[in-house]
């Protein structure tokens, strides 16, 4: 399953680090993988002159397009507007959230009796010596999940300072909290409005401490709906998620008298899909994002379009778009201005994991 290796398990660090190293030689001359000129030439229209990938001559005559020889010697640069065009006409949506935890099996029980959600599936990979489960409030195809790592061996990580929590709506927020009182969960925060707003909410600590925000809604398909990262500058990120990954600005927030600031991104409303919660603290740039959290996957009709979207907004690809080794699903991987990774994984290939 190729999911399995978005998140290198830890005991393998070595070997992940030399390979990001010469994926980042890759990206740094923005070179796409080895695909044949046709496939590079449907990217955003261009066409095959000598053997040539040349951009369409609306981007030539704008002068923001190069070359690219067969074989993939160069990227073709296109330009933002083009690749924006792409990207709204994208089938995409946030698949899951991948992070690591120290007992698998104590971190499940939590989430099933305190959270309320379903174990999807568990697979366990003894050869690479870590185990997956898949947990949320509805089968994967059409639900935001968790996608949990257990390494072997490595009982606790560093959440850092850069990741904030997980989202879930509930339509009780106090009966929720007592159940999980009652459970031995960990409340810190009590049920109460918002600083700075209406709405009630409350937070909580899972076994590993990562922060959940409980949030009083009415009934909602996607239970599970919020992932909050800090961010050093919010109107870069802001513009980076609308223009490379095809997010909308869905409402923006600032509070002076906390002294923060944020920016709820994703495809579609609040109350019905999951979102990204950024946000910005007067004042501070860089975070420590420590080795726990790793990364949120996004589905996408193309993965070669796409790494060519991230790359002429600013993203770095860490992955280059292809196919993963022994399997056909197709992914590329990249990181925001602010360091945080993301992988895309492509529609139909996905939904064939998912029958396997």
């Amino acid at each position: 399953m190729a999911r399995a290796r978005l998140l290198l398990p830890l005991p393998f660090a070595a070997a992940a680090a030399a390979s990001a190293s010469s994926l980042h030689l890759a990206a740094s001359r923005l070179r796409l993988p080895a695909v044949s000129v046709a496939r590079r030439e449907c990217l955003f229209g261009g066409r095959v002159v000598g053997g040539v990938v040349r951009a369409p001559a609306r981007l030539a005559k704008r002068g923001l397009c190069a070359g690219a020889e067969a074989g993939g010697s160069a990227g073709t640069v296109v330009g933002q507007e083009e690749a924006m065009e792409w990207v709204k006409k994208d089938r995409r949506r946030l698949l899951h959230v991948v992070f690591r935890v120290g007992d698998l099996d104590k971190t499940i029980k939590f989430y099933t009796e305190c959270l309320g959600m379903k174990l999807l599936r568990k697979r366990d990979i003894p050869e690479e010596r870590y185990t997956n489960a898949f947990l949320g409030y509805g089968p994967e195809d059409s639900h935001f999940v968790v996608e949990l790592t257990y390494n072997y061996g490595v009982e606790s990580y560093d959440i850092g300072t850069a990741f904030g929590h997980f989202g879930i709506a509930v339509e009780d927020v106090a009966k929720t909290v007592e159940l999980i009182k009652a459970k031995g969960g960990t409340v810190t925060r009590e049920p109460g409005p918002v600083k700075g707003g209406k709405s009630v909410i409350a937070f909580i600590e899972d076994p590993d401490g990562y922060k959940f925000e409980l949030i009083e809604r009415g009934p909602t398909p996607e239970p599970l709906c919020q992932v909050m990262l800090r961010v050093g500058d919010l109107d870069r990120a802001i513009n980076f998620y609308e223009k490379a990954f095809g997010m909308e600005l869905l409402r923006k927030r600032d509070n002076p008298e906390y002294k923060y600031t944020i920016a709820m991104m994703g495809y579609g409303p609040e109350d019905k899909n999951a979102v990204l919660e950024l946000t910005y603290n007067y004042g501070v740039k860089e975070y420590d994002k420590g080795n726990a959290y790793a990364q949120i996957a996004i589905s996408t009709d193309d993965v070669y379009k796409t790494a060519e979207a991230i790359r002429v907004n600013g993203g770095k690809i860490t992955r280059e778009p292809g196919p993963l080794p022994g399997i056909n699903t197709k992914i590329t991987a990249c990181t925001d201005p602010d360091g945080w990774k993301t992988v895309f994984v492509d529609n139909i290939d996905f939904l064939k994991e998912l029958e396997e």
